[in-house]
């Protein structure tokens, strides 16, 4: 133990990410004023920086109330950037971490050293491993997923072939690439209506690589299939289209520790009145509620652990996951997807399940910020 007459090592300066280019930009800046809200300022200093929806990087102020839902309105980082237009500037070189604040016509300003990154950019730009290799370049540590598990987590086609090569058991789905319906629309619309002849009607036409239920449309018929793709492609021109799976629907975190990977106690997510399934307004307008811990026997939670720890080590993810599954009507697990950043408001089933399971919302955020410190950046 130091001495009274030592100096004091400074607190690690955490810059929390978040907006971005995505249509998931303000649920990422209600995550933003969680985080900020209940991180501990004893330990950490904190400089948050927000991605507007054109790709600016702007200074905000560190406001977590400005940053929260108010009645059905959603916050930007338009809303709360600093005036003036200027830009933050991350380092470039993995010999200093210094951030630099840049407004026309005025000399920049040094913002100090950042010690970690703590990014909460939900989909496209910022979790599917673009804003990581950015990080990696500058040298600089941050929360969650690297490169690869970043983008294997934010592509659904691919998440799923990966889970396949793990023995990981996934539904039925088909893939409609933006060259194929590029070169043949007719093609690619049959391609879908053969696979819902083949596995059934419903079926989920999905963006295959966005997140918080953006662009997903239940489609029961022909009727709805062309608006359902227009849908999903304002989304991403890349889509997956998965057959109705019947059965319970189960989620589980994981969480890293010193000693590896744990997972949480599961959750269940009931049918939600008024929707058709667990879409956007279910999760963050209409205070649908998960049930936690999920009502399962002892056997089937310590299976749904034990898949949730496989899927994170299949894509080599590090901090932070949620894996979603089905529950079957036989009684199997089907892994739906995991998400490498997670909602992540106190209310949102992540940090509800480990709630329960005995890490408090503000315990989460220390860990996710000193497994990165212990992590380096790089090859690992």
């Amino acid at each position: 133990m130091s001495s009274d007459s030592t100096p004091q090592s400074p607190k690690p300066r955490v810059a929390v990410v978040f907006g971005g280019r995505s249509s998931e930009h303000t649920i990422s800046v209600l995550t933003a004023g969680a985080v900020l809200r209940a991180i501990d300022r004893d330990r950490y200093d904190v400089l948050p920086i927000g991605i507007t929806t054109d790709g600016r990087w702007a200074l905000t102020a560190d406001d977590p109330e400005r940053m929260a839902l108010s009645g059905r309105e959603l916050p930007t980082v338009a809303a709360i950037a600093e005036p003036g237009g200027g830009s933050v500037l991350l380092p470039v070189d993995p010999a200093g971490r210094e951030v630099v604040y840049c407004e026309p016509g005025s000399v920049p300003k040094d913002l100090g050293d950042v010690d970690v990154v703590f990014p909460v950019l939900h989909g496209p730009y910022g979790e599917d491993g673009t804003l990581q290799g950015l990080l990696e370049l500058s040298g600089v540590p941050y929360v969650g997923a690297g490169v690869l598990a970043s983008a294997v987590g934010m592509d659904k086609e691919y998440m799923k072939r990966v889970f396949t090569s793990f023995g990981l058991p996934v539904g039925p789905y088909t893939v409609v690439r933006p060259r194929e319906w590029a070169a043949d629309p007719a093609a690619a619309r049959k391609k879908i209506v053969d696979f819902a002849s083949d596995h059934g009607w419903p079926v989920f036409v999905k963006p295959a690589r966005a997140g918080s239920s953006m662009g997903i449309t239940k489609v029961d018929g022909l009727a709805g299939l062309d608006e359902a793709i227009a849908e999903a492609q304002a989304h991403d021109p890349k889509i997956i289209v998965e057959s109705l799976l019947s059965g319970r629907e189960i989620e589980c975190g994981v969480l890293e520790f010193e000693e590896g990977p744990r997972a949480s106690v599961p959750a269940e997510i009931p049918p939600v009145s008024d929707h058709d399934f667990y879409d956007f307004e279910a999760k963050y307008l209409d205070s649908a509620e998960g049930i936690v811990p999920a009502p399962l026997t002892p056997e089937q939670t310590a299976r749904v652990q034990e898949l949730s720890v496989l899927a994170y080590e299949a894509v080599s993810c590090e901090g932070l996951v949620r894996a979603d599954f089905f529950l079957t009507d036989d009684g199997e697990f089907v892994i739906n997807e995991i998400n490498t950043l997670p909602g992540f408001t106190p209310i949102s089933m992540y940090p509800r399940m480990w709630q329960a399971s005995g890490v408090t919302y503000p315990e989460l955020i220390d860990r996710l910020i000193q497994a990165a410190l212990r992590r380096s950046t790089g090859l690992r």
